[in-house]
């Protein structure tokens, strides 16, 4: 009887297994996908009306993309040939004040960066997209932005990696 209780039991974890598949906490589908490519973002930003060009940022996003997707996958970075393409450049760095105290000066400016991303997925073709990501920063309008830079871009760059690794891997 224990013997045929174990059996029963095991047949029904092998299946419960089988059936669910591999899991992954952070819900990247990486698919059939072994490699992933990420060349240098090219700086545009400044060819944008209002947009400034800031020195290092397109180094300091590509690494962050790579981390954000080295982090949460188990694919391996390659220079060329990678089953997944990320490709694109930044297309929007701009300051701008965000309200007004009573004397019409800024109170609170906004740090906005935008990506433009082109995704291709070479084991699966319907997955390839192009898309804008964008987020901001706020901070106090007598705080120099220098003061705060590197904590504003680790904010963006984190929110904008993590859009886009939900739109290309995310499979909620």
């Amino acid at each position: 009887m224990i013997k045929r209780i174990s059996v029963v039991f095991f047949v029904f974890v092998i299946l419960g297994i089988n059936g669910c598949g591999a899991y992954n906490f952070t819900g990247g589908d990486v698919g059939t996908a072994k490699t992933f490519q990420i060349p240098q973002f090219q700086n545009y930003a400044g060819q944008s009306v209002g947009s400034t060009i800031e020195p290092g940022l397109d180094r300091d996003f590509t690494l962050a993309l790579q981390d954000a997707i080295l982090n949460q996958t188990n694919l391996d970075l390659v220079r060329s040939n990678g089953d997944l393409l990320y490709e694109g450049e930044i297309v929007e760095y701009r300051v701008s004040p965000m309200s007004a105290t009573a004397d019409q000066t800024a109170a609170q400016n906004r740090l906005t960066i935008g990506v433009n991303v082109r995704f291709f997925n070479n084991t699966k073709e319907d997955a390839d997209f192009e898309q804008r990501f964008s987020f901001f920063f706020d901070y106090p309008a007598n705080t120099l932005l220098d003061a705060i830079k590197s904590t504003a871009h680790e904010e963006i760059f984190e929110r904008i990696t993590q859009d886009i690794f939900n739109a290309s891997l995310a499979d909620w």
